[in-house]
């Protein structure tokens, strides 16, 4: 059989995907990235352990793809709202409250995996955080294009810090997760004075 076949047969569905990387993201909240194993995972979905590796090589990336799949944000590059308050806001809105919350809890304890682990911390910058900052700049780009945002604005290059700063810090300063309220709020009164835009 061809290399190409091979790869032909092996390929799944987007739907048995979006069901695997659910299931991996239900066993992360369960016991953590550093007791989840691939046989749980090939237990749990009814997969064989030889097709979890052949998709995705390992737990790291396979965890990175995971979460990146849940993020409601990964078609952020595909909003145009026609400013970028509005852009950021979309974004927001994307996810409600739970989704929120559910996330927060899930990004705490992988940042707390990512600091042990090299695979992992280079599956999240390679599936997760390039991405993300590559979509952010786009939005960006367009927001300087209709003359919101100056180029120069030292700001551009900390828009992501801002964002993963507002999100995590909700839980650590005022021991709550974070809401639509409150980053919508956070966007006008941080985000966007930061980059000399609009916040109305």
């Amino acid at each position: 059989m061809t290399e190409v076949a091979t790869a032909r047969r092996s390929r799944i569905t987007p739907e048995r995907e979006a069901e695997l990387y659910g299931a991996v993201l239900d066993l992360l909240r369960e016991v953590g990235y550093d007791a989840l194993t691939m046989d749980a995972v090939a237990a749990r979905t009814k997969s064989s352990k030889a097709t979890l590796y052949r998709q995705w090589g390992g737990k790291a990336e396979l965890v990175a793809k995971a979460v990146r799949h849940s993020k409601p944000g990964a078609a952020l590059g595909e909003v145009d709202t026609g400013s970028l308050r509005g852009d950021l806001h979309a974004l927001t809105l994307r996810s409600d409250d739970c989704d929120l919350e559910q996330n927060s809890a899930l990004m705490r304890g992988l940042a707390m995996a990512i600091h042990g682990n090299p695979d992992l911390l280079q599956a999240f910058k390679e599936h997760l955080i390039e991405p993300e900052t590559a979509q952010f700049r786009r939005v960006l780009q367009r927001a300087v294009d209709r003359g919101e945002v100056r180029a120069d604005n030292p700001a551009i290059d900390f828009v992501m810090h801002m964002m993963i700063g507002g999100f995590a810090a909700r839980s650590l300063i005022d021991e709550q997760p974070p809401t639509q309220a409150f980053l919508l709020s956070y966007i006008d009164a941080v985000v966007l004075p930061a980059l000399g835009a609009t916040a109305c």
